[in-house]
């Protein structure tokens, strides 16, 4: 199966309008939230989440079995077969499940609508919490689910052809020059230095690089069109031109860990969930990962998580919380980080991650230095937008892309 973060699946248009409209016609969901009322008894509670698969949705539904069993509660776990689609449905007609996955792309659509209970401080220890996980869930200056787990980009290297390069462990790029350096050396070799995916998900590392991003922390103010980020889409830019990164469609692949698995480049920039994707379709490709080269501001990542949401109309709240408790809890971390290999949003369980997946050490350092995704309401179009921008960069002006991006932001946030 496809890993839920290479790609983000098309939103369900018809059931995100029906979710805003809803609301914008007055019987929205801040309305009747705290109405709702409340089961002080054994709580029936319906889970649903969006797995990566077999393994996934076996180790969610035995956490939340042993759950029930202890607390005297019932649990089902529903995998969704398209989880934007199914829960804006569900949602907008008033019947929610009462926990789900929320993807940190979608939370401010659902927050900003009082679709979702703001119960994060009600979990035990938050700030145990990741900083950067805890910023992703955060609207309106409040907390408002616990973040599940997570996974951030990284630089992966394969071996055989960095040495095929003339390269060593001492040619590992840790800042831009460097990575331009090795990419020309590469280049002469008749190889691609470096597959590169064309969005915002992949290319938005480097403004984090350079000290920029799309929107300002408290996702108020798009903040693109700033010299720091025209000098971070410049540089992609002079990669792209120089024939040093291509994109996947240039390698005849569809995602750069498909490309980077058939030897069509000696880098790319993904990440963890390539581990799986490459044991399974390139098992014999040898590689080594390490983290991201710093730009002129320094080390920069992104990263790619989900919470726990409770329905703000579930009247087993209390329940749904303790359960969420119970699914982030370290020691329950750590089970599914064996089953279905995420890596836990608990920094309490960080060495213990980091002694059974050492490989995955770059990944999990990247928490100190990520940047979540873009945190506004109703940016969908925003977003496409700068997408097809981002997917002629080789040939379009950098400016003009950063440019409407800001507008654009700015007329949906006003709108």
């Amino acid at each position: 199966m496809t890993p839920r973060t290479l790609t983000r699946a098309a939103v369900a248009g018809f059931a995100a309008v029906a979710l805003f409209g809803s609301a914008a016609c007055g019987s929205g969901f801040d309305d009747s939230a705290n109405d709702t009322k409340q089961s002080g008894g054994p709580a029936s509670l319906q889970i649903l989440i969006g797995s990566s698969g077999e393994a996934e949705t076996k180790a969610v539904q035995d956490a939340a079995a042993r759950w029930a069993s202890s607390s005297g509660n019932t649990a089902t776990v529903t995998p969704a077969q398209d989880l934007t689609q199914q829960l804006g449905q569900a949602l907008a007609g008033g019947t929610p499940p009462d926990v789900f996955y929320v993807d940190a792309s979608r939370f401010a659509d659902y927050a900003s609508v009082g679709a979702l209970e703001p119960y994060g401080d009600k979990i035990s220890n938050k700030d145990d919490f990741y900083e950067s996980l805890r910023t992703t869930f955060t609207y309106d200056g409040k907390l408002y689910c616990a973040p599940k787990d997570f996974s951030t980009l990284a630089l992966e290297i394969n071996t055989d052809l960095w040495a095929k390069a003339g390269l060593t462990d001492a040619d590992v790029p840790t800042t831009w020059d460097q990575l331009t350096a090795v990419s020309e050396k590469i280049k002469a070799k008749k190889m691609v230095a470096l597959a590169l995916g064309d969005t915002r998900d992949r290319i938005g590392a480097f403004m984090v690089q350079n000290g920029g991003w799309l929107m300002s922390k408290d996702g108020k103010q798009p903040t693109a069109d700033t010299p720091e980020n025209l000098q971070a889409l410049q540089y992609v830019k002079s990669l792209l031109t120089n024939g040093y990164a291509k994109f996947p469609k240039q390698l005849d692949a569809g995602w750069s860990g498909e490309a980077f698995g058939k030897g069509k480049a000696v880098m790319t920039i993904e990440g963890n969930w390539i581990k799986g994707a490459l044991q399974n379709d390139f098992p014999n490709v040898k590689y080594k990962v390490v983290p991201l080269p710093a730009g002129p501001k320094g080390q920069g990542t992104l990263s790619f998580t989900q919470c726990w949401g409770v329905a703000a109309k579930s009247k087993f709240k209390d329940q749904a919380i303790k359960f969420v408790e119970a699914m982030t809890a370290g020691d329950q971390q750590m089970t599914f980080a064996k089953a279905f290999g995420v890596m836990p949003s608990r920094q309490s369980v960080r060495d213990q991650y980091t002694g059974a997946f050492p490989a995955d050490k770059p990944f999990i350092d990247g928490a100190a230095y990520a940047q979540g995704p873009v945190n506004a309401p109703k940016m969908d179009s925003v977003l496409r937008d700068l997408e097809a921008g981002l997917q002629g960069l080789a040939t379009g002006d950098p400016k003009t892309i950063l440019a409407n991006f800001d507008k654009n932001a700015k007329a949906a946030l006003g709108g």
